[in-house]
């Protein structure tokens, strides 16, 4: 069997994909940026306050993605009857703490 036979899809709706997709692109830009602080040699604190502001970025994505897959996800295995998405869901925000 192929490495990735069991994987999980969802489709997002266009709002959520934009959403996420432009998170995304700016976390990504700020990324950029931070490598461009180091082979300018900026001060350490000046990139460490950008590492920061990426962090809090990606935390933010994650609240964002987090919310919407309990919303949908989470709430139509529930309805399934597939209990074991609370436990899931539980490993998942676990990870992330």
């Amino acid at each position: 069997m192929g490495e990735h036979c069991c994987e999980k899809h969802k489709h997002r709706e266009t709002k959520e994909y934009k959403d996420l997709m432009n998170r995304l692109n700016r976390i990504e830009g700020q990324i950029r940026g931070i490598k461009g602080m180091v082979e300018e040699e900026r001060y350490c604190v000046d990139i460490l306050n950008q590492v920061s502001a990426i962090q809090s970025a990606l935390n933010g994505f994650n609240k964002v993605l987090l919310s919407n897959h309990i919303h949908s996800c989470v709430v139509k295995d529930i309805q399934e009857g597939n209990e074991a998405a609370v436990d899931e869901l539980c490993e998942t925000i676990r990870k992330l703490m």
